[in-house]
């Protein structure tokens, strides 16, 4: 447990909650239900070993704090994730209804784990030891099979290890979803492409000769769709975006829209995953600081991204 002024509350709350949830406890010295709520906390918070982190804000001491969230009632208890208030509750709780009220927002201790592991395997991973992070990404989705970062983790690098067979199977269970997520999506047409390029003859063409086809028939979108697969197998996505947008500008639909699918799911894999990072809180009128989305810079990749939405853009209208 940790007391909170305005001085730290930025630190201990806003920046703290990006890694760890925060349930801030606004309290003052002569209120009676406070002095029975508070121990409970204490309790549960030693009992959760982790999965969040408890403070304590003197709402005597601390009016710009109270008054800012707007506290009307002590106690009140309001818990923090990723920067922002999610949820809240006002009064004395038993036990048993603080727990039930944690319970609907922090991870378990089997995701807690698994997302550990998924760390463990992206170090791994950079260290250049595949083998290690195959399997820290497996046990994370033996524990939580629901971890779809871990999932795209492990489909992703047995994917860049050639391991096709076994990155369809571990991405299959996700496959079932409704709706299909895009990132899952998206790794089911690299590996397409990818068995395409290893078992369909055109597979070994040269690209001059895709060419020699398609300027005797630009409509031959059977083969610009082949040539695509081929530039995917060999890492050329953004000229394999290029043999899509040409098929999509000249029927929209052919094809069962494969072109159009196949040039998402790449923008898709192209666009950086999403990991949690610390952000810079702009200062609020009333003195706080308030998470908020950092300025960001330039950004090649996320330029590349953009530039090829926007030429989809275009060939779609």
């Amino acid at each position: 447990m940790i007391d909170v002024t305005l001085a730290n509350f930025q630190t201990e709350v806003l920046e703290a909650s990006l890694a760890t949830p925060v349930l801030v406890d606004f309290w003052a010295p002569w209120c009676g239900p406070c002095k029975v709520l508070g121990p409970i906390l204490e309790k549960v918070e030693q009992a959760y070993a982790g999965r969040f982190k408890l403070v304590k804000v003197n709402t005597e001491d601390e009016q710009q704090l109270a008054a800012y969230f707007q506290i009307r009632s002590i106690p009140t208890c309001i818990l923090f994730v990723g920067g922002q208030p999610v949820d809240g509750f006002m009064g004395a709780l038993p036990e048993g209804q603080i727990k039930a009220f944690l319970d609907r927002h922090l991870p378990s201790p089997q995701e807690l784990q698994a997302r550990a592991e998924v760390d463990e395997a992206l170090q791994a991973a950079a260290m250049g030891d595949t083998e290690a992070a195959v399997q820290r990404l497996r046990d994370a989705l033996a524990r939580d099979p629901d971890n779809d970062d871990a999932r795209d983790d492990l489909v992703r690098l047995l994917i860049e290890q050639g391991r096709l067979e076994e990155a369809s199977a571990a991405l299959a269970p996700a496959l079932g979803k409704l709706p299909l997520p895009l990132r899952f999506e998206a790794l089911r047409h690299w590996i397409d492409a990818l068995e395409f390029a290893r078992h369909d003859p055109r597979g070994q063409w040269p690209l001059q000769r895709f060419d020699e086809l398609i300027a005797a028939n630009r409509r031959d979108f059977e083969t610009r769709l082949a040539k695509a697969r081929v530039l995917i197998a060999r890492g050329e996505w953004t000229a394999a975006m290029d043999e899509l947008a040409e098929i999509i500008m000249r029927d929209k639909k052919w094809g069962d829209e494969v072109p159009r699918k196949t040039y998402v799911a790449l923008l898709e894999l192209l666009t950086p995953p999403k990991r949690e990072t610390a952000v810079t809180a702009p200062a609020s009128s009333a003195g706080l600081e308030i998470a908020g989305h950092a300025a960001s810079t330039a950004d090649p990749q996320a330029e590349l991204v953009s530039r090829y939405r926007r030429k989809l853009s275009m060939a779609l209208n």
